[in-house]
């Protein structure tokens, strides 16, 4: 039986955008297991699986609930050890838990500001409503006055991914040779900004849409089936 993943949606539900559902969708696909992605709007959320948890992603592999991108792709390792490594080792481990936090302390606050409006405007009526109610009092201010400095802050988000742009002179992936799990990390916060938004957060040239570009074309193919947005 395949495995279930609730992903997040907005009003078009074969758009999946969460960066979180994009790193266990590769994840899965890495190990080489069959899933389904089951459509999760943000106001369907606390009823799933009885109110089982209040974020996605979250998988049901047979018995077994899993939320959390993380503690997911842990149990994928743990459970399905035959397949493709998702780490590597204790050492892909440590490093993939390094890997998140830069990702969510440098590449997420830049993008999740940046297309803050196109975000509400890719969900339901009533989704909009709660993302709405849940962001002002989060950032202060209405939701559209949010992105207004955006292009402000473009050059200095650039500026800190140097570090990823340098180590890919190195190797084409952040695993080495092939991926591991924190290429989907940081490829799952990219791809959330491809299918909201046309919001080029990259330079045209930089080597980080290279292998922006060399992700979307694994396993099949899977990130590049759902359409940048226009």
């Amino acid at each position: 039986m395949p495995i279930l993943l609730y992903d997040l949606v907005g009003a078009d539900t074969g758009r999946p955008f969460s960066p979180h559902c994009w790193k266990v969708a590769m994840a899965l696909a890495h190990k080489g297991l069959e899933f389904t992605s089951m459509p999760a709007p943000f106001t369907q959320i606390p009823a799933l699986e009885g109110g089982a948890t209040k974020i996605v992603p979250l998988i049901r592999d047979g018995e077994t609930l899993v939320s959390d991108s993380f503690d997911i792709a842990l149990y994928l390792e743990e459970t399905y050890p035959d397949r493709p490594t998702l780490f590597g080792g204790e050492g892909g481990k440590a490093m993939a838990r390094f890997v998140e936090r830069w990702s969510q302390l440098t590449i997420h606050p830049f993008l999740g500001t940046a297309i803050l409006m196109e975000i509400h405007d890719c969900l339901a009526p009533e989704d909009q409503a709660h993302f709405r109610r849940t962001r002002e009092p989060r950032f202060g201010k209405p939701i559209e006055e949010v992105p207004l400095d955006r292009d402000d802050r473009l050059a200095g988000f650039r500026a800190s991914l140097e570090p990823l742009r340098s180590m890919l002179t190195y190797q084409p992936f952040i695993g080495g040779a092939s991926p591991l799990f924190s290429d989907y990390i940081v490829f799952g916060a990219f791809q959330f900004a491809r299918v909201v938004s046309p919001y080029q957060a990259l330079a045209g040239d930089d080597p980080i849409r290279d292998w922006f570009e060399r992700c979307l074309a694994l396993h099949g193919g899977l990130g590049a089936r759902v359409p940048a947005a226009a």
